[in-house]
C-alpha cells in the first residue's frame, strides 16, 4: 500500500508517494519549478488564490504518475500539510470568495489590536494562549470591517488545508490544530471562542466540522479523483500547518524536542505539555498534532517572515545570474561578518518576533569597493542565522532551553554557511534529517488511517542524514551576532 502528501508552501506544492513497507518516498515532485507568485496590490498586503494551489497540485500529481512509479490503485490514504494561518472564505455554492489573505499579510494587524483590546489580555492569554495578532480571526475581522457584504456571502471559514480538503471530498472539516493557529480555539474551555464570535455576531456554524488531525476527513470525489487522475474514494486522513507537520515529519512531538525550518520563513518550533505563552505575543502557541482535550500537545512557534524569501531577493537582485547551489558556493569562499556587510531579513510583513511592528528589511556598511554580490549572499544568509539567534534568546526567556535541533535538508540548511551559522549561533547540535513536508503529510497519512503505527521516540527518526556540533572555541560568530543586535536595537524601531 501506498500514502500521498501534499504540501501547500507559499513557493510550490510539493507531493510525495511514501510506501510504509520501505519507510522511503517513490518519488518526490513539485510544481512550479520557480517560486510562485504572492499578489500585493497595496503595501503589506500578501494574497494567493486557493483555485492556483489546487492548478498546482494537479499539475504534481501529472508529474507524478508520468514517473511510471505509482500505482494509483494502491493509495490508501491522502495527508495534507499547509502554509498556516491563510484565511479562506467559501460561498454556499462551495466556490472560493476570492484570494485567500495569506500568514505574511499584514492589513488586519489593527483588527487584531482591537480584538485584544475588546477581550481583554487575561481572556486572551488564558485561554487563546495568544493574542490576536495578525492570525485568521485578525483577518475575518478586517473583513467584517471592510467588505460586509463578503461576510453575507460565507457559508465556511476555513485555513487553507481545509478547503483543499473540501475540494477533494466535498465535506468541510477542520481540526484544533487548524483552529488554534487561527485564534479561534479556546484551551480553557476545549471549545471555540465563544466571546470572539459574540463579539463580532459571528455564526459559529461557519466552522466546519471539528475533528482530530489524524483521522478521517472525507472521501476523493469522482470529480477530484478524475481531476487528479487518482481512484475515487480515496480518504483524507491527514491535516495540519506546516510548521506543525515539519515537527511531526522530524519526530519532534515529546516534550522538550525543537524542529527547525528555513524556507520561505524561518521557524523554531519547540514542544512542551505546559499550557506556556509569552507575555509580550512574540512567541506563539498552538496545538499540536497529537493535542487533545486530556493530552496537552503544544508547540511554541517563533517565526521570522523573511528567510528563503530573502534568499530569493538577493538572487533576483544580482539578475539571477547564479543559481543558489553556485550562491552557496560564492557565500562559502568568504569569512564569518561578509567584511562588515549586515543584513536585516525583515521585509515580508510585520514580525511577531518584533512585537508585531513592520521595519522592513535592511543593508547596512556597503563599501562599493569591496563588496559584491558574494557577499551579498553570505551577509542574507547569516543576516537570517542572526536573526534565528535573536529569537531562540526570546524563546529562552519562556524557558525553552535548545538542547537538540532537528531541521530538513533542505532550504538554506542546504547551505553550509547557514548550517555552521544557525549551529555556532543556537549553541546546540543540530540533527539533519532526510525528509520533507510532503513525506512527513503521506507518514500522518499512513498513521491516520491506521496502517502505521509506530510513534517517533526522542531517537533520531530513520531517515537521519547528519549531525552537527557546536565549536565552542569559535567566537567569532558571536561577535558578529553582536554587532548585528546593537544596529537592530539602535535603529529604534523595536524595544
Amino acid at each position: 500500500m501506498l500514502y500521498l502528501g501534499i504540501d501547500i508552501g507559499t513557493s510550490s506544492v510539493k507531493l510525495s508517494v511514501w510506501e510504509p513497507e520501505s519507510g522511503k518516498s517513490l518519488i518526490t515532485v513539485q510544481y512550479p519549478d520557480e517560486e510562485a507568485s504572492i499578489l500585493s496590490t497595496q503595501p503589506g498586503w500578501a494574497e494567493q488564490s486557493p483555485d492556483i494551489w489546487w492548478e498546482y497540485i494537479c499539475m504534481a500529481m501529472q508529474r507524478a504518475n508520468a514517473s511510471g512509479l505509482v500505482k494509483t490503485e494502491q493509495i490508501k490514504g491522502i495527508g495534507i500539510s499547509y502554509q498556516m494561518h491563510g484565511l479562506v472564505l467559501v460561498d454556499k455554492m462551495g466556490a472560493c470568495i476570492g484570494n485567500s489573505i495569506i500568514w505574511c499579510d499584514s492589513r488586519a494587524v489593527e483588527e487584531g489590536q482591537l480584538i485584544l483590546k475588546s477581550l481583554g489580555k487575561d481572556y486572551c492569554f488564558e485561554h487563546l494562549l495568544n493574542t490576536p495578532g495578525n492570525f485568521t480571526a485578525a483577518k475575518l475581522a478586517w473583513m467584517h470591517k471592510h467588505q460586509p457584504a463578503t461576510m453575507e456571502r460565507i457559508k465556511w471559514v476555513m485555513l487553507p488545508g481545509d478547503y483543499i480538503s473540501f475540494r477533494m471530498t466535498g465535506e468541510a472539516t477542520t481540526t484544533i490544530a487548524a483552529l488554534s493557529e487561527g485564534i479561534f480555539w479556546d484551551f480553557q474551555e476545549h471549545q471555540l471562542a465563544v466571546p470572539l464570535f459574540q463579539h463580532f455576531n459571528w455564526n459559529m456554524d461557519w466552522i466546519p466540522s471539528i475533528r482530530p488531525v489524524f483521522s478521517e476527513h472525507g472521501f476523493l470525489t469522482r470529480q477530484a479523483a478524475k481531476e487528479l487522475q487518482l481512484i475515487p474514494g480515496i480518504p483524507i486522513t491527514y491535516k495540519a500547518g506546516d510548521q506543525m507537520n515539519n515537527a511531526w515529519s522530524l519526530g519532534v512531538v515529546a516534550p522538550g524536542q525543537i524542529a527547525a525550518s528555513a524556507g520561505t520563513s524561518g521557524v523554531i518550533y519547540a514542544v512542551t505539555n505546559e499550557l506556556s505563552t509569552d507575555p509580550f505575543s512574540r512567541i506563539n502557541t498552538f496545538a499540536h498534532v497529537l493535542h487533545t482535550k486530556d493530552n496537552t500537545n503544544l508547540g511554541l512557534l517563533m517565526c521570522i517572515n523573511g528567510a528563503g524569501i530573502l534568499n530569493k531577493w538577493v538572487k533576483q537582485l544580482t539578475g539571477n545570474q547564479f543559481d543558489y547551489e553556485k550562491m552557496n558556493q560564492l557565500a562559502a569562499n568568504l569569512s564569518p561578518g561578509a567584511e562588515g556587510l549586515l543584513i536585516y531579513p525583515f521585509g515580508n510583513g510585520v514580525e511577531r518576533l518584533l512585537g508585531n511592528k513592520k521595519i522592513n528589511a535592511g543593508i547596512r556598511n556597503i563599501d562599493f569597493n569591496r563588496h559584491t554580490p558574494a557577499h551579498l549572499f553570505r551577509a542574507a544568509q547569516e543576516g537570517i542565522a542572526f536573526a534565528f539567534r535573536y529569537g531562540m534568546d526570546v524563546l529562552k526567556e519562556v524557558k525553552i532551553e535548545p538542547q537538540l535541533i532537528r531541521a530538513g535538508s533542505a532550504g538554506l540548511f542546504l547551505s553550509k554557511v547557514f548550517q555552521k551559522a544557525f549551529v555556532q549561533l543556537s549553541h546546540a547540535p543540530l540533527e539533519l534529517i532526510e525528509t520533507s513536508g510532503s513525506e512527513g503529510a503521506a507518514k500522518g497519512a499512513a498513521k491516520g488511517a491506521g496502517h502505521w503505527g509506530a510513534e517517533f521516540t526522542d531517537k533520531s527518526p530513520s531517515n537521519f542524514f547528519q549531525r552537527f556540533d557546536p565549536d565552542e572555541h569559535d567566537k567569532q560568530w558571536e561577535d558578529c551576532y553582536l554587532e548585528w543586535r546593537e544596529l537592530l536595537l539602535k535603529s529604534n524601531l523595536i524595544e
